[in-house]
């Protein structure tokens, strides 16, 4: 039961990453433009449910995947799910570390740096299909500092190629 609780899916669909980066983009946007310090703590909140469990404790990944993503007339894109869950845990890190310093000490302008930083990648990741996150993650791989075992088909490009041809 926990196993099942602490896990996150493998692929991922990329239509509800993009929703969710969507909704970080818009919740992050009110926090700064609205000086709403207190909604740092949820967004935080929303990434380090989604870093354990994937959607299933995120509110917002809640909404995505049950409601707001089956109605869209796309077809899934289905993307490896190790660099996603890398990509929430940057986040996680970066709003985690704006809530305390602004909310925990009064440090406004340090968190209000790191909120936008969110609102860079979850706008790029939205928008344009890029993920921060994945991109590193990448990286990390090239540089044999993550393991080919941790996402064999991100190590293996023709593992991705051979599922796409019918």
């Amino acid at each position: 039961m926990w196993r099942d609780l602490f896990s996150f899916p493998n692929p991922v669909n990329e239509v509800s990453a993009r929703l969710v980066a969507g909704g970080v983009v818009l919740m992050a946007v009110a926090t700064l433009v609205f000086d709403l310090r207190w909604l740092t703590v949820v967004i935080a909140y929303g990434f380090l449910a989604r870093v354990a469990t994937g959607p299933t404790l995120s509110p917002l990944g809640q909404l995505v995947t049950r409601v707001v993503t089956p109605r869209l007339p796309v077809a899934a894109k289905p993307v490896p799910g190790p660099p996603k869950r890398f990509a929430q845990g940057i986040g996680a890190v970066l709003t985690t570390t704006a809530a305390v310093l602004w909310v925990g000490f009064g440090l406004a302008t340090a968190g209000k740096i790191l909120i936008g930083l969110v609102v860079v990648a979850a706008t790029l990741e939205s928008v344009f299909a890029f993920c921060v996150g994945c991109a590193i993650f990448a990286a990390l791989m090239r540089a044999n500092l993550v393991p080919d075992s941790v996402c064999t088909e991100c190590a293996d490009i023709t593992l991705r190629q051979r599922a796409a041809v019918p």
